[in-house]
């Protein structure tokens, strides 16, 4: 099976980029999909459904009635360190769809569209991601918890298998099978049960 278009188009998430519209990409509208974390993180997981899906809820909630969010204008506050848990490879999504940049973002021309610096660590609050627009100072701040998507209990016994290279190509086909298919139910969620506002 090929590694391309293997998960749905939806949900998706639209922004407008003035930057992308300044510098002659399109009208700087960009469309996201699960597909494009997935290429940027090598690997489709709970995790990197998650922080699709915090992005998702997050701009439905600072973007209410059909607004378009502004890409570069949103700026990320993580609770934790960069290496804590899997605040990284969360962060790595969030940048991708925002524009948020932590400090090696993009500078700017003539003080305008700066990314760098509107995605901060170790910021506290009560859930672990807050999402705020730098227009209007509106914020979310959000959560995720995966208590009810649960994985199989045999899909924890195939890897333990296959990671010590005692496991068959057929264990290793159902693992596959089976970790795609919770991913799967996690973006058919689609946020209603794993992302809460706190």
């Amino acid at each position: 099976m090929s590694s391309e278009n293997i998960f749905p188009s939806q949900p998706s998430i639209t922004l407008y980029d003035p930057l992308a519209d300044l510098l002659g990409a399109g009208d700087g509208k960009f469309t996201y999909t699960f597909g494009d974390a997935v290429k940027l993180s090598g690997h489709a997981c709970p995790t990197v459904a998650g922080a699709f899906l915090l992005v998702k809820v997050a701009l439905d909630n600072l973007y209410p009635n059909g607004e378009i969010p502004v890409r570069g204008d949103i700026t990320v506050e993580v609770a934790g360190g960069p290496s804590d848990g899997v605040n990284g490879p969360l962060s790595q999504v969030y940048t991708l769809i925002t524009g948020a940049s932590s400090a090696q973002g993009f500078h700017g021309l003539a003080g305008q569209y700066v990314r760098k610096d509107l995605l901060r660590f170790n910021v506290d609050g009560a859930g672990m991601v807050t999402f705020g627009r730098r227009d209007s100072g509106k914020k979310v701040t959000l959560a995720y918890s995966l208590a009810s998507i649960p994985p199989k209990t045999e899909i924890g016994h195939m890897m333990g298998d296959i990671l010590s290279g005692s496991a068959s190509d057929e264990v290793k086909s159902h693992f596959a099978a089976g970790w795609r298919q919770r991913v799967l139910d996690i973006l058919a969620d689609g946020g209603n049960t794993t992302v809460q506002v706190v």
